[in-house]
């Protein structure tokens, strides 16, 4: 029997798992090159280790022999685990939270699932602005619903007027990133609460108020005195989307949530709902040693500043190579632009860059046509051994002109 046709296309096309497609080809050029000369700026695995605490919590809970301890629990997950998650978006967003508003998920790609899940009827838009994680194109489609890119400013600030005209009475969300990835944009206050205003403008006029969903995995990792802006206070029907795979360093856990502004109209359907969905989606709860954990630790003390030497470290290796970037206010990405002789075809610059055995994602899967993305949370051996590759890379083109 055949697979699905658009499986089978979305799994063909060029740009398809581009990322992973280069970080699997980064691990056979290191055994093939050798570790120090080959140098993958592919994917946004952290290469920090978590703190002390997490593997003290882990040894601690190990120990452990109660009955059911590894068991089922209710599929919004362990109610003190939603206790701790409440607090920690309360201390965030500045206002009363309580655990009703929480719903464990399988990480923040599981809370975006099962939240789509819940509000997308079929032929339902999600407008998003571009660039954007490339993989909110299928959590999107996965549920009937298409997504409207907007493009944001060339500062890649948002364009809350241009989102102000993508709004449909088909609108069900709109979906922000912030910091964002791939740009490291953070979105001001101001620009928050112009786009809160133009949803409450468009609910009035068209009676379906859009959820404002903020996916929000890189909240603590901020620079220059930057942080990322309370939605809460400002737009009612606010949801956050969020997981513990980049600030604490723990990716491959799978551990994230889902919270509902407290004062969102609805806020008990939609908390209800993504429970319902959570489990027909197969999820059918977060994992258990892991919502005991990040109950226990999710306010250790985290020092990101390894974060921001790596940052400057590339900029200046950039800078020396002439390689156009901007400047990231968070997380852990560098966006940076195609040279002009590549045109806006920058999987020919990834593919030119490859050849310096600099591995590097296209833009034009994050809708950034045009650009590149260079994922810094790599060792400050691999950035500083890649300024040889990238002078080299930048001067050769240059050459060929």
């Amino acid at each position: 029997m055949p697979i699905s046709p658009y499986i089978k296309e979305k799994m063909s096309s060029k740009t398809a798992g581009v990322i992973r497609k280069m970080f699997e080809e980064g691990l056979e050029l290191k055994k093939k090159y050798g570790e120090d000369n080959v140098f993958d700026f592919s994917i946004g695995n952290p290469d920090l280790n978590p703190p002390e605490e997490i593997f003290k919590c882990i040894e601690e809970l190990a120990k452990n022999r109660e009955k059911n301890f590894h068991g089922y629990m209710p599929n919004p997950g362990y109610q003190f685990a939603r206790e701790a998650m409440a607090k920690k978006t309360e201390e965030e967003q500045g206002i009363p939270v309580d655990f009703s508003c929480v719903v464990m998920s399988v990480g923040a790609a599981g809370a975006l699932n099962s939240l789509f899940k819940a509000i997308l009827s079929e032929g339902d838009n999600v407008i998003v602005p571009s660039p954007f994680f490339t993989e909110y194109r299928h959590y999107v489609h996965n549920y009937g619903g298409s997504l409207i890119e907007v493009p944001t400013k060339p500062d890649f600030s948002l364009d809350v007027d241009a989102i102000a005209a993508a709004l449909t009475e088909k609108t069900s969300a709109v979906l922000i990133n912030s910091p964002n990835n791939p740009t490291g944009r953070i979105y001001s206050t101001e620009e928050i609460k112009k786009l809160a205003e133009v949803l409450e403008l468009h609910a009035k006029k068209c009676g379906r108020k859009p959820y404002l969903v903020c996916d929000e995995p890189y909240r603590a990792i901020v620079y220059d005195g930057n942080s990322v802006a309370p939605v809460f206070p400002v737009y009612d029907s606010a949801i956050i989307v969020t997981s513990f795979a980049k600030n604490l360093s723990l990716p491959g856990e799978r551990i994230g949530y889902i919270c509902v502004n407290p004062a969102c109209p609805d806020k008990d359907e939609v908390v209800a709902a993504c429970i319902f969905t959570t489990r027909i989606l197969g999820y059918v709860n977060a994992p258990a040693f892991f919502q005991r954990v990040v109950a226990k630790t999710w306010n250790v003390k985290v020092d990101y500043s390894l974060y921001k030497k790596r940052r400057d470290m590339l900029m200046n290796v950039l800078d020396e190579s002439g390689v156009e970037h901007i400047i990231p206010e968070g997380a852990f990405y560098m966006w940076c632009k195609a040279p002009e002789v590549f045109g806006a075809d920058d999987m020919a610059f990834c593919d030119y860059l490859k050849k310096y055995n600099i591995l590097s994602a296209p833009g034009s899967g994050f809708g950034g046509k045009g650009w590149i993305r260079l994922a810094y949370c790599v060792s400050e051996k691999s950035i500083e051994n890649s300024r040889k590759a990238f002078v080299k890379a930048m001067k050769d083109l240059e050459e060929e002109k």
